[in-house]
């Protein structure tokens, strides 16, 4: 029986970090690089990947995650090459499953390649 995902983000193309992403960092803590998402951006760290989510129509209530490293038990891609449009990740959490979309724009290799720099490296 498959699991439902308890979140699911949908990652676009890879962008500038976002300057407000600084002051959600702790001393020591680096931006790696970011993803915009639909409505706001997804920055992988050297510790976390935070999550900014725009709600409401004006966008101005943003919802916040941080999923550090650590609490990543194993992760999964697929994707059928280089013309496929829905390529996913998945991570399985110490707080549960997420799913993680990737459009087009957006290369299954290099976020597997990300997370297994974040997850394996001692940070």
């Amino acid at each position: 029986m498959e699991a439902s995902p308890i979140l699911t983000w949908t990652l676009q193309q890879e962008i500038p970090v976002p300057s407000d992403v600084h002051e959600l960092l702790l001393e020591g803590e680096q931006a790696i690089t970011s993803f915009k998402t639909m409505r706001d951006s997804a920055t992988f760290t050297s510790k976390r990947l935070i999550v900014r989510d725009a709600q409401g129509l004006t966008g101005k209530k943003v919802e916040i995650y941080s999923l550090p490293y650590s609490s990543i038990n194993m992760w999964s891609s697929e994707n059928a090459g280089r013309l496929d449009w829905n390529s996913e990740i998945e991570l399985w959490t110490r707080a549960g499953h997420i799913k993680v979309k990737l459009s087009k724009d957006a290369d299954v290799r290099r976020l597997d390649s990300l997370l297994a720099w974040a997850v394996l490296q001692a940070h």
